[in-house]
């Protein structure tokens, strides 16, 4: 195994090992409903552009 694959690998493995790197502010739903708005201002912007 290449060092570089071996260093991700530990990296990733420490990640696992410390609950899976969650921050204390971020809040899900801030981050969901954040996600969800900009998915839809994209929905409605493609539709704009696609009329024929």
């Amino acid at each position: 195994m290449s060092p570089v694959a071996a260093s991700a690998l530990t990296g990733f493995a420490d990640l696992a090992e410390n609950g899976g790197g969650h921050h204390h502010s971020l809040s899900p739903y801030l981050t969901g409903f954040g996600a969800l708005g900009v998915l839809l201002i994209l929905l409605w912007i493609v539709t704009r552009f696609n009329r024929d």
